[in-house]
């Protein structure tokens, strides 16, 4: 793979984390995301692009309204794509369980993400939400 597709694969990357997670730019999903996407560090019934969607725009962007993402670190090699970033916002309502803190919130993530024909296809992530939201 050319240093160019390699660059390529980051900005799709770097576009999911401004344009749909950032800005809420519920429009640029299909564009940034595979139909057939499987997310292999959600729950089976959750693994899919729809549940993606759900995930960002309904759950994730609704808890912490004002959230921006802070790319550290990124290295692709093929298809795959690791970014370590961090979520920066505050915590105004409730997330899978965990009561909101009305206070900031800097949640670190690793994510893996494939990337093929320019559209994000798997995922494999850690994060340190439930450590951090709960302090």
């Amino acid at each position: 793979m050319t240093e160019s597709q390699l660059e390529a694969n980051k900005e799709v990357v770097r576009r999911f984390n401004s344009e749909l997670i950032t800005n809420g730019n519920r429009e640029a999903f299909a564009e940034i995301v595979a139909s057939d996407f499987v997310d292999h560090s959600a729950p089976p019934e959750g693994a899919g692009a729809d549940a993606l969607e759900f995930f960002v725009f309904d759950l994730l962007r609704k808890a912490i309204p004002d959230i921006s993402v802070e790319i550290q670190d990124q290295i692709a090699e093929g298809e795959r794509v690791t970014t370590r970033k961090v979520f920066h916002g505050t915590f105004a309502n409730d997330l899978l369980g965990i009561p909101a803190t009305n206070k900031p919130i800097a949640i670190q993530v690793i994510d893996i993400l494939t990337v093929k024909e320019g559209k994000l296809s798997e995922h494999w992530g850690l994060n340190n939400f439930a450590l951090v939201a709960q302090s």
